[in-house]
């Protein structure tokens, strides 16, 4: 009887492979490298540094999605997008899936054809003004002129916020972080809108960061995450459970430096995740689920760390960029950074 309930659970997961591993996973695979739409350049989220590698926590899901193909973080080439173009460029099957700072609404998830496979960063849209403004609060923003991204949230957001309180303003549009950089810096607008996350970032890059405020209101939710298109939920799995393999590890105190004793841990969660526990009588792991090895996670920690490891790295308190965790705490911590169980 054994036997035969072996032998059934086995053609059932052939069957499960054969129909359900779609194109996106076998084209990958045949061309031997991601292809990941990121942004153009916004530091501590996707920016080349000085020798050409992109870095970032958005890059970081790219080589996560990597290491759980390939075994190679490496093996990733980043593909830069404009707001106005990453949804068409992701459509057309230019890239394979896109991580930059993009948020997930209703519209973006179902009208435009996308899925969101999860949520990297929690954030907020925000406004920064040069200090010699001296202005303190976004309520006093009525009349200024605004420098914003066209084809983001953040358009109809600022529409919102100004209507709301009876404030007009002056939209100076343009396409890119840097270009939005260049007409703020250069006094183009007196008001630069965007994520929160990105006007950090920005300012950490200006001569000196000190002349310039973010302000304190927060007008919208802006949960930022990879995606991928919709009709290949298996492609989809893989790029999710990516992102919450890193949240996984952080949570039970995985890193990249002690990933390999971790093998010996107790806990049957983290002996799962890293390819040690079996599934039942098969002999093998839970990367078959995947149509992955049974290491896919081990080596997404091993070469790419965990959540903290990459947020510490690229945006963390000891980075120019200087964001506290906040709500991108684990929910144990007084965040609420939470990935599904591990089973």
């Amino acid at each position: 009887m054994r036997q035969l309930k072996s032998l059934l659970m086995a053609l059932t997961l052939v069957l499960f492979t054969s129909t359900s591993f779609a194109a996106t996973l076998d084209d990958v695979k045949a061309r031997g490298m991601l292809k990941c739409g990121s942004n153009t350049g916004l530091a501590g989220f996707g920016l080349p540094n000085d020798a050409g590698v992109w870095e970032g926590i958005d890059v970081d899901v790219c080589r996560a999605v990597a290491a759980a193909v390939f075994g190679d973080a490496t093996k990733v080439e980043f593909v830069p997008t404009t707001s106005k173009v990453r949804f068409t460029v992701l459509q057309s099957g230019e890239i394979d899936m896109l991580s930059r700072n993009t948020t997930w609404t209703l519209q973006r998830d179902v009208e435009l054809g996308l899925e969101f496979v999860g949520v990297n960063y929690y954030d907020g849209q925000g406004f920064m003004v040069p200090a010699s403004l001296g202005v303190s609060s976004a309520s006093e923003l009525d009349g200024a002129s605004v420098c914003i991204q066209v084809g983001t949230t953040t358009e109809m957001n600022l529409a919102d916020y100004f209507s709301a309180n009876g404030m007009s303003y002056e939209a100076v549009p343009v396409e890119t972080n840097s270009e939005a950089d260049a007409a703020y810096t250069a006094g183009r607008c007196d008001v630069y809108t965007t994520d929160a996350s990105g006007l950090y970032a920005s300012r950490a890059g200006y001569p000196d960061p000190s002349a310039h405020v973010v302000l304190p209101e927060i007008v919208s939710k802006e949960p930022l995450g990879p995606s991928v298109r919709h009709g290949d939920g298996a492609w989809a799995d893989i790029v999710r459970w990516s992102l919450n393999a890193m949240i996984i590890a952080e949570e039970k105190g995985i890193t990249s430096s002690n990933v390999d004793e971790m093998k010996n841990s107790k806990d049957p969660e983290v002996l799962r995740l890293l390819g040690v526990a079996q599934v039942g009588d098969t002999g093998a792991g839970y990367g078959q689920w995947l149509g992955l090895s049974d290491d896919w996670a081990y080596q997404i920690i091993k070469q790419v760390g965990n959540y903290s490891e990459s947020f510490e790295k690229h945006i963390g308190p000891n980075t120019p960029i200087n964001i506290q965790r906040g709500l991108n705490a684990l929910y144990k911590d007084g965040g609420i950074l939470y990935a599904p169980p591990f089973r």
